[in-house]
């Protein structure tokens, strides 16, 4: 009896996949506990949760995920409109909508509810894909991308546009469009310019020159980047970053969490991150490969994606060569949501993998 209690609950683990995962939130446990130690015990408690909606998602079949794709969607949408319309105010943007009981951020939603939808509507047209499907593939990415730019929150959005924009490109988007959406977007840029809000494009103009400011807008990268230069080879061991515990570093246990283990950890344990990274990517693009269906091949390798953006563009900003658009770093930064959201998509992962082997027998 207890053998096949046991075999239930790790039936739906994706062994590598599990174990690539385990090991980021260690690290991120370890680097939260220097970072911020009196966030600790809430950091765990949102680890629990997340574990145990990655348990839950886990076992939930494609099939059904698949059901669940447009209602998801829809819901999104309505819970974007809502904030636009009733949603709180904090920091001068309205990204939060109050339950009563809680407050949830609905652009976190469309993370995993935008890769869902496309797949969901690229599997009901696999037949005969045209460019007319495209089309509408685009407009239902770009609503609720609207939605989120206009609260604002240009991070997420582009994290938003990266997950729709991975499902289209992964059904097959004709590279010659690609190209075209490539060459529009250059041409447009001095319109889309004026459509930036100031802090946006101060953001911009303090990545170019951000000594111009350097205890105003260019603070974070200026601190950030001494952090990751002062770690060396070996870093200064955990617990002595200077920049980190004399609290140089702003937002120290979310974003900029970064700098903070560069600084303690130095090249060798950003290597040691990478890798980690570069596994669980590794692994999540083999599940995409041999997924048994287009939604769930789409839904699998626009995740995996999601993961590498994430990491990518929260390393880039914190190093300085990317603009400051508020992107954590994924399983390593302090926060519910975000590590809610990333441990859904590894539960979505493992579903797929393990139907996977279910329809190979």
């Amino acid at each position: 009896m207890i053998r096949n209690l046991w075999l239930k609950l790790i039936a739906p683990i994706d062994g590598p996949l599990m174990g690539f995962t385990a090991l980021l939130l260690l690290v991120a446990l370890f680097t939260m506990a220097s970072a911020s130690p009196e966030r600790m015990s809430t950091q765990l408690v949102n680890l629990g949760v997340a574990l145990v909606v990655m348990r839950v998602v886990a076992q939930i079949p494609p099939q059904r995920l698949m059901r669940l794709a447009l209602p998801t969607y829809l819901i999104g949408i309505l819970l974007l409109v809502a904030v636009a319309l009733f949603g709180d105010i904090s920091k001068g943007a309205r990204r939060w909508l109050n339950l009563g009981f809680m407050r949830i951020q609905p652009s976190e939603l469309m993370k995993i509810a935008m890769p869902l939808m496309l797949a969901w509507y690229f599997q009901k047209h696999e037949a005969m894909l045209r460019l007319r499907d495209y089309a509408v593939a685009t407009l239902l990415l770009l609503l609720p991308v609207a939605l989120i730019v206009k609260q604002p929150d240009l991070g997420t959005s582009v994290l938003v546009l990266a997950a729709g924009f991975f499902v289209i490109f992964l059904a097959g988007l004709p590279w010659k469009i690609i190209l075209g959406l490539i060459a529009a977007a250059a041409g447009s840029a001095p319109f889309a310019w004026n459509l930036l809000h100031d802090y946006q494009r101060q953001r911009i103009l303090t990545l170019l020159d951000p000594e111009k400011d350097p205890l105003g807008k260019g603070f974070h990268i200026i601190q950030s980047t001494i952090a990751i230069g002062s770690g060396g080879m070996l870093g200064k061991g955990w617990g002595q970053g200077t920049q980190a515990q004399l609290e140089f570093i702003p937002e120290r246990h979310t974003d900029f969490i970064f700098a903070v283990y560069s600084e303690e950890m130095g090249l060798l344990g950003n290597f040691v991150l990478l890798v980690l990274y570069a596994l669980l990517i590794g692994r999540g693009i083999m599940i995409s490969a041999n997924a048994a269906t287009l939604f769930t091949r789409l839904l699998a390798g626009a995740i995996t994606l999601i993961f590498f953006t994430y990491a990518f563009v929260n390393m880039g900003m914190v190093s300085g060569i990317l603009p400051v658009v508020g992107v954590p770093l994924p399983f390593i930064s302090y926060g519910g949501t975000a590590l809610v959201t990333l441990c859904l998509g590894i539960g979505i992962l493992m579903s797929i993998s393990k139907n996977r082997m279910l329809v190979q027998k």
